[in-house]
Formats: C-alpha cells, structure tokens, sequence
C-alpha cells in the first residue's frame, strides 16, 4: 500500500524529536504516513509556511495558535494544536561578563531559586536589560514575563525584547546585540560551549511542567483530513513514548546529531536528554529533572486551561478582555481530536480536558478511563495557582 506523504516543518530544536523520531523509528510507517520535513529559518516563516499549505502541520510554539486566535500575528488561517509535543526544554542564560558581575554581587547561580537569580540579573545589570527570545508569541516570552512581574519588575515594559531565531542565539550574546537569552536547547548549550555565554536557571525552575510545542495543523486541514491528523498524533504519540525511555537515549542522540537532522554534537544531545547540563566554561554541571518531557506525565495532552493560561498572559499584557481571550483560546487545544486519535491505543487518557494549573506539588494519580496515569509536579515558582473558571472564563 502506498504511504500518505505529509510535509511537517521544524526548526532545528531537540524539541522537534518526536516527529523527526516518527519518522526515523517508523512510527510514521506503521500509520501509512511518509514524512518529508522541511527546516524554517525562523518560527515567523514556519508559522507562515503552515498558515499557506507549504507544510501540512508543524512542530510549533505552543502560544502560536493562540496568538492567531485573538487576531495577533496578522490576518492568518487558524492554527490548532493538535497535540503537545514536549513539555520544558527551555534555558535562560546571560553573557559571560553579565554573569561575573551578578557573581561579584553576591549571586549563587545555584539553577533552582528563580526568585534570587532573577533579583540578582535585574540588577546587576544596571542598565534596562536586553535579551532575546526566539519569537514574541512563545512560551519563552510568557514565562520570561511571568518570572519578572511576579518579582515585582516592570515586564515586558521594563525589558528591551529582541527576537532572535534559535540558532543565532549565540551570535547574538557574542555580539553584545543582547545581556540575556532564553531559548530551547541546545542552542543555550551552544553558547556555552563557544564561551559566549552562561546558563542561570532552566525555565522549569519558573514554571515546573509547562507546555512547550506543539503539533499545529491548520484548522481547515483538520476538518478535511481529520483521518490522516489522527494518524500523525499516533506516530508522534508513539515516537515521544520511545524517546522518554532512557534507554533510547543512544539511538536518538546518532540520529539527532546528524547533519541533516540538527546537526549538533552528540554530547550536547545527550546532554540536554537526561537533563544533565554543563552551564558554563569551568564545565560546572547542573542536574535538571524533567528538564524537557515527551511523554510521561500527559506531557503530550493539550490541555484547554494550559491554552487558556496563555491567553490571560496575553489579554493582560495587550489590553484584551481575558474571560473572553480565554474562552477562544481553549478551542484551539484540540483534546478531542487527541482523544478520537489515541483511543483505541494503550494511552492513558485524562478524564478532563482542564485542570487547575500549578496545584500538584508532588505526582499524583489522575482519573484516567484507561491505564494508570500519574501527572508531574506542576508548581510556578512563587506559588501561584491558575483555575480559569476562578478568572472568570465561562
């Protein structure tokens, strides 16, 4: 039987593993699908060459959808996540002489108190800060503003925002064009390695288990070939499921290194996999849990209060109405094209499409219709709690 061919676009991220692994390992295969991948210079032109059909779906920002829904991004088709596909993966990093300066102030760079490595790198810096995020509607600005605000600093007004493609990151810092970055791995890890650059704390010391990419389908495609998005969830399914043993690790390090693929150093791969972190030229390391998840936890469930969660970031940010910005933005996390896809699979699925975020401080079991299914510590950093319905989505 001849495959189906479906185009995905990527940028060169670790995130972007399971669908590259889909289509590696044969996951894809074993659903009748042929992926042909096409790279993007920047997630401005893959969102676009999705939203024009030159690729039918995209390993994608999380916020991107989202973005659109409230009519931000320009006058786009609407995009819909049709599944997370990692959660985590994120690293904040700052020049080498920003570092040294926040050291001689007093800083332990100690990659798990977020509340006084963001007080030292505020005001260290003196000046307003400069950093660069890879695109202005990502999880890496809405929890860079998040951090910041809850410390009591002016952002993203007190910030100067650059966007900076991921792979230029590094350039970037070495330049002087930016104080501070915040980026998926590894191109925090690169900075590290070329002397450019420190890693000060990893995005899940802010947020402990937040929505990272996604798998973005136009939602026009999906109504047409839902059967065909169905197949593609399952392959991308079952190559995170692969990639979250430890035992794979190997394998998908060969395979990610390559030139064609990310074309980075196995050790930096492999690195990032286990959560195992050199942070800056003295080869000092940092050990991160779950520092990026492709699996466990219902890290590949798109929850609707995950969606909305970024919705109100955004209303509050840009003057929406946030009841009515949340309740958008929840149909736009499609969990039940997830379940429809994954339900004659082991998969074990959430008995609800929302969840009150950052209220599990330890793993605990979720009501699941099948399987035994344990969600992960989901705590922000200061606390915090977020039930939409308590903000007033209807």
């Amino acid at each position: 039987m001849k495959k189906a061919e479906l185009n995905i676009g990527y940028i060169p991220l670790l995130d972007s593993a399971p669908l590259l692994m889909a289509q590696e390992m044969g996951f894809a295969a074993q659903e009748g699908l042929d992926l042909n991948f096409e790279r993007a210079p920047s997630w401005s032109s893959l969102r676009d060459m999705l939203a024009f059909g030159r690729v039918d779906a995209a390993h994608m920002l999380a916020p991107v959808p989202v973005a659109l829904s409230l009519g931000l991004g320009g006058a786009l088709p609407p995009l819909h996540a049709a599944m997370t596909t990692s959660v985590n993966g994120n690293v904040i990093g700052v020049s080498i002489s920003l570092a040294e300066k926040m050291r001689s102030n007093g800083a332990t760079l100690d990659f798990r108190d977020a509340t006084s490595i963001g007080h030292a790198m505020m005001t260290s810096k003196g000046a307003r800060l400069r950093i660069g995020v890879p695109f202005p509607f990502s999880m890496h600005a809405e929890l860079l503003y998040y951090w910041l605000s809850a410390l009591g600093y002016a952002a993203p007004q007190g910030l100067e925002i650059r966007t900076v493609p991921p792979p230029l990151m590094a350039n970037a810092v070495a330049s002087g064009e930016i104080d501070a970055f915040c980026v998926g791995e590894p191109w925090g890890s690169i900075a590290v390695e070329r002397g450019y650059g420190e890693l000060i704390l990893p995005t899940s010391a802010i947020w402990n288990f937040a929505p990272e990419k996604i798998l973005a389908m136009r939602k026009d495609w999906i109504a047409d070939r839902s059967e065909l998005a169905q197949r593609l969830i399952r392959a991308v399914w079952r190559a995170g499921r692969w990639l979250s043993d430890p035992d794979s690790h190997t394998t998908a390090t060969e395979i990610l290194s390559r030139k064609d693929v990310l074309n980075v150093s196995r050790e930096v791969i492999d690195r990032t996999l286990s959560g195992q972190l050199i942070v800056n030229q003295r080869g000092e390391e940092r050990h991160v849990p779950n520092f990026i998840e492709f699996h466990k936890g219902a890290a590949t469930f798109p929850w609707k209060s995950q969606a909305a969660w970024i919705a109100r970031r955004m209303a509050t940010r840009l003057g929406f109405e946030p009841s009515g910005a949340m309740s958008t933005a929840r149909d736009v996390f499609r969990t039940d094209l997830y379940r429809k896809a994954l339900a004659e699979t082991t998969a074990a699925l959430p008995g609800a499409s929302e969840k009150v975020e950052g209220a599990i401080d330890q793993p605990e079991p979720a009501a699941s219709a099948k399987g035994s299914l344990i969600l992960e510590r989901d705590r922000f950093f200061d606390g915090a709690v977020f039930d939409l319905y308590a903000e007033g989505c209807s």
